[in-house]
C-alpha cells in the first residue's frame, strides 16, 4: 500500500525502481496535460477535473502529485528553487558569492536556460506569457522567490559571517531582484520579436553591469 502522502495507483510488490519510474510517467503526464490545457484555453478557464481527466487520473491522484494547481505549472522551476544559495554554497574555495553567481547566470544564458528569460521556443514564451498574466501564479511564484530569498541569506550569512545577519539579508533580496528584473528583461524582448542569438550580448552586458553594481553595492560579498 502507497505510504501517506504516496501517489496511488502503485502496484504492491513492485519493484522500487519501476515504482519511481512509473510515479514519473505519471507526474510527467499530469503535467504535460495541464500545461497543453492552460495555454490553449487560460489558466482560469481549465478546472483540476478536465486535467485529470485528461491525464486519465482521478482528481485525488493528481492532489497527490500537485498539491496546488498552480504547482502544475510551476513545477517546471522548481528545479531551480534555491539555486542562488546552492551556487554560493557549492562555489570554489576563493571565489566570492557574487562572482559565482555573476558566472553561474552568464551560463546560463550561453545555453539559454527558459529562467533567465532567453529561451525563444514559442511553448517557453507562450508558458512565461501565461504565468506573468496569471494573478495566482504570480502569487504562488512570490512564495517560491521568498523561499530563495531566505535560503540565499542563510547562505550569504555563512559565507560572510562579519557582515552580520541583516546585511546577508539585504544583499539576498537585492540579488534575487537583479536576477528577476534582468530574466523578465530578456523575456519581453524576446517576446516583443527579437531573438535569442541576437538578444544574447546585450543580455550578457547587462548581467556583467548589473552584477558590477551589486559588487558595489555589496562588497562583503565581492
Amino acid at each position: 500500500m502507497p505510504g501517506p502522502g504516496e501517489p496511488t495507483g502503485l502496484r504492491a510488490g513492485e519493484p522500487t525502481g519501476l515504482r519511481a519510474l512509473r510515479r514519473q510517467r505519471t507526474h510527467d503526464a499530469l503535467s504535460a496535460a495541464a500545461i497543453t490545457l492552460f495555454l490553449e484555453r487560460g489558466f482560469d478557464a481549465v478546472s483540476v477535473a478536465e486535467i485529470a481527466a485528461a491525464a486519465a487520473v482521478s482528481k485525488p491522484t493528481l492532489f497527490a502529485y500537485f498539491p496546488t494547481k498552480e504547482d502544475l505549472v510551476l513545477h517546471r522551476i522548481l528545479d531551480h528553487r534555491g539555486e542562488a544559495a546552492r551556487v554560493v554554497c557549492a562555489r570554489t574555495p576563493g571565489v566570492a558569492p557574487l562572482a559565482a553567481l555573476a558566472a553561474h547566470l552568464l551560463a546560463g544564458l550561453d545555453r539559454r536556460e527558459p529562467v533567465t528569460g532567453l529561451n525563444d521556443d514559442p511553448e517557453v514564451l507562450a508558458y512565461h506569457a501565461m504565468v506573468f498574466a496569471t494573478p495566482s501564479l504570480l502569487g504562488r511564484l512570490a512564495q517560491h522567490a521568498a523561499g530563495d530569498e531566505h535560503a540565499l541569506a542563510e547562505a550569504l550569512a555563512e559565507a560572510a559571517p562579519q557582515a552580520g545577519e541583516l546585511t546577508a539579508r539585504l544583499a539576498a533580496a537585492q540579488i534575487i531582484v537583479v536576477q528577476r528584473v534582468l530574466a523578465r528583461e530578456n523575456w519581453a524582448r524576446l517576446r516583443a520579436g527579437e531573438g535569442a542569438a541576437a538578444r544574447h550580448p546585450t543580455a550578457v552586458e547587462a548581467t556583467r553591469q548589473a552584477f558590477a553594481a551589486l559588487r558595489r553595492a555589496l562588497p562583503d560579498y565581492s
